[in-house]
């Protein structure tokens, strides 16, 4: 097979939507070094993530005008016919215009609605470029993957979009959070951070959709015996300016460390230094930061809501984030039982192998099989 891939994010973006693209795209390579793969990408960075996409086996493709946007959006479409392709694949919600004309089946990965569900998160002219994007791409593509069924089920709401037409593939995540440390390797990387000896974690954006506010009232109604504070890491503005008035009014400060420097090469230590992994957000379309949790072998809590269960599966306490009472629960229960800590941690492993790089590549290499068998 050949097939080309919207790259812009697997060159340059070194987070959530750059992990999916180069964990999929270099486990494609790796189950099935046979295929020839096209990386379509308006402009490339450099970066230890991203060197191994700069050499063969991977062929790269970039405009050859100054204008990258319209190159990417329209004018590829010329390459992708000129290359003879039998599948495009859009990694991150799009396809470029004109894609149904070229001849080329096309696959596009849908992560995530929030725009749709959370609309007050992002401005007027985002939401329309998001929505022209998304729904082009959702109409025009020949089979679209869903990260979660949660995710699903709102391309279907939202657009309308035949269930029989999206596929859910779930996804893995950066290989770091797989590889164990000692605990002196641990020690040295938290050492600058000035932590505490032992936390509870949470991380995310301090956004409201993300709970934060929800799981300090949480910690308020633990009995004295839990008194291990919450590390906080991601950034936030608004709604993290009313979180520290909360903390303030409560005289909780001393309970809870935000730790936003924290570099993202740094985050294994981090949750496998951890006592509880708490993630009570309200949607997403997937829950990368679980299974980053779980793949460290960390118990953790999540809500009963939105994609998290399919994420955490039988290896977290699922809370319902509306309800502090409930997020405290599952504190009281994974801190002072070790035993039903230990029995997540092993539901966990077992749910964990859902995710790995060959099972997502070699589901994905099966659709654009099914695709070319039509």
């Amino acid at each position: 097979m050949k097939i080309g891939f919207d790259a812009k994010r697997l060159f340059n973006n070194f987070t959530g939507l750059g992990n999916y693209s180069r964990t999929l795209v270099s486990g494609i390579n790796q189950v099935a070094p046979v295929h020839e793969l096209y990386l379509f990408t308006p402009k490339k960075k450099y970066h230890n993530d991203s060197r191994d996409f700069f050499k063969e086996p991977y062929y790269t493709v970039t405009p050859k005008t100054r204008y990258k946007a319209y190159w990417r959006s329209v004018s590829s479409v010329r390459m992708i016919k000129q290359l003879k392709l039998d599948i495009f694949h859009g990694l991150s919600h799009e396809l470029p215009l004109g894609i149904k004309k070229s001849g080329v089946k096309s696959v596009v990965t849908i992560h995530d609605l929030i725009y749709k569900t959370y609309p007050n998160d992002f401005s007027f002219f985002d939401r329309m470029i998001y929505d022209f994007k998304f729904s082009y791409a959702c109409k025009n593509a020949d089979k679209i993957i869903a990260v979660s069924q949660s995710t699903k089920n709102d391309i279907i709401k939202y657009y309308g979009t035949p269930e029989s037409k999206i596929e859910v593939i779930y996804q893995s995540c950066h290989e770091q959070f797989k590889q164990a440390l000692s605990d002196n390797e641990i020690m040295n990387v938290l050492l600058p951070y000035q932590l505490p000896s032992q936390f509870m974690l949470f991380v995310g954006s301090i956004i409201e959709r993300k709970n934060l506010l929800n799981l300090i009232k949480a910690i308020e109604l633990l009995p004295e015996t839990i008194k291990l504070p919450l590390v906080v890491v991601g950034k936030g503005n608004s709604y993290l300016k009313k979180i520290k008035a909360y903390l303030k009014e409560k005289k909780l400060e001393e309970r809870i460390v935000f730790a936003p420097q924290v570099l993202y090469k740094d985050l294994p230590a981090l949750y496998q230094k951890a006592s509880v992994f708490i993630y009570p957000s309200v949607y997403e379309g997937f829950g990368i930061p679980v299974i980053e949790a779980l793949w460290s072998k960390t118990p953790v809590i999540t809500s009963n809501c939105s994609s998290m269960p399919e994420a955490a599966g039988a290896g977290a306490f699922l809370c319902n984030p509306k309800e502090p009472a409930s997020i405290a629960e599952g504190i009281v229960k994974i801190i002072g039982n070790k035993n039903y800590a230990q029995e997540l941690i092993e539901k966990g492993s077992e749910h964990i192998k859902n995710f790995e790089n060959d099972v997502v590549a070699k589901k994905v290499l099966g659709l654009y099989q099914s695709l070319l068998n039509k």
